[in-house]
């Protein structure tokens, strides 16, 4: 982490490939007609003619747009069967956004924004703000996520879709708690050795109106927010992309709090 700059960032080599990779990809996702696209195949594959009518433009701009997002990996193309004509169906190319593909781009851009972007880059600073607002803007009204950096479930994403949810690795001793917990829970895997167990949770996400919250139950690793362990048994203000750890070192867990 940083110390000259603000806590919540993170610091990474100067590498201009990695800039050069960043740009291309916001590049592609700052358009907002491929963001419909993304949008319109999220959950059933689609040919070409058939996104071209949805998003009315052409058959050839509808293929630039895909051939751009399959460069980035987001979505993949796969044989299917389209129209029925008098000599039977014709083979197509359906695409679809990969598994997990909308939850992967929220998980890239929320790691981009606590990135240290160092002095001189504004143009790619700006080009972050612009792919973030408008991918809030189309999921707006959605509930938010916990993005899991690192360990066993690295890349997980856990939506809070109660009131108030608890969050602690799995507990084996316990199974049957395991099976009535549900979408009131955050289960992280075994291997958060550090982190207290769900039956009595390590910390809890509560919602309050508009606002969400984290409270450590006085765990044994503690919690922190931002760099910044916070009080047992207190309410603490969660902001979109604030970065939480449940105790620390490789047995603890990091994730991002994202709310669109």
């Amino acid at each position: 982490m940083t110390n000259n700059q603000n806590e919540n960032t993170i610091a990474i080599s100067s590498d201009p490939d990695f800039y050069e990779d960043l740009s291309d990809y916001l590049n592609v996702l700052s358009n907002p007609t491929r963001l419909r696209i993304l949008k319109l195949i999220e959950h059933h594959p689609k040919e070409v003619r058939e996104i071209a009518k949805e998003i009315d433009t052409s058959y050839e701009n509808t293929k630039k747009h895909l051939d751009k997002l399959l460069n980035t990996g987001v979505i993949k193309k796969e044989a299917g069967m389209g129209r029925q004509t008098s000599k039977g169906s014709l083979p197509v190319w359906k695409y679809s956004l990969i598994p997990g593909g909308m939850e992967g781009i929220i998980r890239n851009l929320s790691i981009f924004s606590n990135i240290d972007i160092r002095l001189g880059e504004d143009e790619l600073n700006s080009k972050l703000k612009s792919v973030r607002s408008m991918l809030e803007s189309e999921n707006k009204g959605n509930i938010p996520v916990v993005i899991i950096l690192g360990g066993d479930d690295d890349g997980k994403v856990w939506p809070l879709k109660e009131k108030e949810i608890r969050i602690g690795r799995e507990d084996t001793s316990a199974p049957e708690i395991l099976k009535t917990a549900k979408e009131d829970s955050v289960i992280l895997s075994s291997g958060y050795e550090a982190v207290t167990r769900v039956t009595k949770p390590h910390g809890k996400f509560i919602q309050r109106g508009n606002n969400w919250f984290y409270e450590d139950c006085k765990s044994t690793g503690g919690s922190y927010i931002n760099n910044k362990k916070v009080q047992p048994g207190g309410e603490n203000q969660l902001k979109n992309g604030d970065m939480l750890d449940l105790a620390r070192g490789a047995k603890g867990a990091r994730m991002i709090f994202n709310f669109t």
